[in-house]
Formats: C-alpha cells, structure tokens, sequence
C-alpha cells in the first residue's frame, strides 16, 4: 500500500500583463482569464504600487501556486507612497473603492483608475457608482460584490450585466487606444445600464 502525502507548493509567479498604448498585439495582452481557469491556482492583480507591496508578499506567504499579474502602467505612470515596513494585504478580499447606490462597477488592476474617472463623470450626471476592486480573481470575494449588487439592483439583477473590455481580435498595433476600454466607453455602459 502506498501512501501519498500532498503538501501545499508555495510559489508566486510575476508577470506583466496589460496594455499602455503603445505595445500592439506581442505585448499588450491581459491573459487572466487564462490562468483563472486553471484549477488549484489563485490569480492576484494589484491596483498600484502600495496595494502591488501588500498583495505580494500575501502572495509570496500563501501556501498556494499563485500568478501575480503586474499592470505594466505600473511601472511608468503610478506615483504612490509605499509603506517601507512588511506589511500584508488579504487575499480574496474585494475593496469597495467608491461607495454608489444606483450602479455596481467591478473591476481590477490599471482599468480601476479609468473606472473611478468615469465614476466621477457619472456623478456629474447624477448617477452614483458603486466602484469594487477584485484583487484576487480566483478565488474572487463574491459575498462583496453580492452584496453591493443587492444594494445597487445593477450588475445582475435590475438589469443585464454590462460587459466593457478590449475587443475580441487580436491587438491593433496602430489602433491600440481605440481597442482599449476608455472612461468614456464605461460612462455610456454605465447611462446604458442605469437607464434599462
């Protein structure tokens, strides 16, 4: 008889991901949604630089495989103080970045700050958007955006989940900012949503 002991293999793997306008179709591919469907491995996305700290080394301490993907944008654009201390941010736990009541938005990573701008041009028009950061896709935190949805009535109930993300074609080098989902495209899915 054999007996076979499984134990938890700790490994963190880095990698950028995401567009930045300019990388065309070799680099500036989003492949997430890949990896989330792999059983038995988390995906974590940070949101910035001091969110990118906490969640690593929650990472790196989980006993679990886990790819965690960096927004390229990251590296050049995201001006933030990051804490010099260790300091862990938990896992499968979504951030309500922005309180709303008429709309939920649920996003991650580099969109999050397009996201919050069309917040605020929602705002000027009276609608007000609930704002989620995922931070780990799988296993994603699905009591908080429930709950958020129950409050909202949009995302799943009052009305059909509105979808907005790069087109379904390889990335346009030349074309890139047209593929990618820009504060306006998200502001007429949220008047679109709302208004259903």
């Amino acid at each position: 008889m054999k007996i076979i002991l499984l134990t938890p293999i700790g490994l963190t793997i880095r990698a950028p991901y995401g567009a930045v306008g300019h990388g065309g179709h070799y680099h500036s591919q989003s492949p997430e949604a890949f990896f989330c469907h792999v059983p038995g491995i988390k995906v974590v996305i940070p949101r910035s630089p001091r969110e990118a700290k906490g969640l690593l080394l929650s990472c790196i301490r989980d006993p679990n495989p886990i790819v965690f993907f960096e927004p390229k944008w990251l590296y050049r654009l995201a001006v933030e103080e990051v804490p010099e201390d260790d300091y862990m941010l938990p896992l499968s736990e979504a951030e309500v970045v922005r309180q709303g009541s008429d709309i939920t938005l649920v996003g991650w990573g580099a969109q999050l700050s397009i996201m919050e701008q069309a917040c605020l041009d929602a705002e000027k028009e009276g609608i007000s958007c609930e704002l989620i950061d995922l931070k780990t896709l799988i296993p994603w935190d699905k009591e908080t955006v429930e709950a958020s949805v129950n409050k909202t009535g949009r995302l799943l109930l009052e009305a059909p989940v509105a979808r907005i993300c790069g087109l379904d074609t390889p990335f346009p080098l030349v074309f890139e900012p047209f593929y990618m989902p820009t504060k306006n495209k998200i502001l007429d899915a949220i008047k679109s949503t709302v208004g259903y």
